[in-house]
């Protein structure tokens, strides 16, 4: 859990540096339980004060507003982490293929030593 919190909390909106696939992962795992759980709650609310998903869309929406820049630096330092630019982000924009280049990126290993975005956060 320590690890957990430091690498989101620590690294919010930390464009700098590298992140690991770990880190990444981590954080995918957290945003979209964070997510679905909001939804579950939100869901049950409107079904009990009859909202016909209208607090569901509102709290998904909030949620997913919060998380759009922590994504994004996230997903910059792990770009960083494989020795690719932060703008290759924009690849995702690229219908179909962008986003299946994206994710394969983010299962390639950590390029060794250190980089032009800082040392290897796995120490080798």
């Amino acid at each position: 859990m320590e690890y957990f919190k430091n690498c989101i909390l620590k690294h919010y909106i930390d464009f700098k540096g590298r992140a690991r696939r770990k880190e990444y992962w981590s954080f995918v795992l957290f945003a979209v339980i964070i997510i679905i759980l909001v939804g579950i709650v939100a869901g049950v609310l409107d079904n009990v004060l009859g909202l016909s998903g209208t607090l569901t869309a509102a709290l998904v929406t909030i949620v997913d507003l919060g998380l759009i820049l922590p994504s994004i630096s996230v997903l910059v330092r792990r770009l960083h982490d494989i020795g690719k630019s932060g703008w290759w982000f924009w690849v995702s924009l690229i219908p179909v293929v962008g986003g299946i280049i994206l994710l394969v990126f983010m299962f390639l290993d950590s390029q060794p030593g250190s980089n032009a975005y800082g040392s290897n956060p796995k120490g080798k």
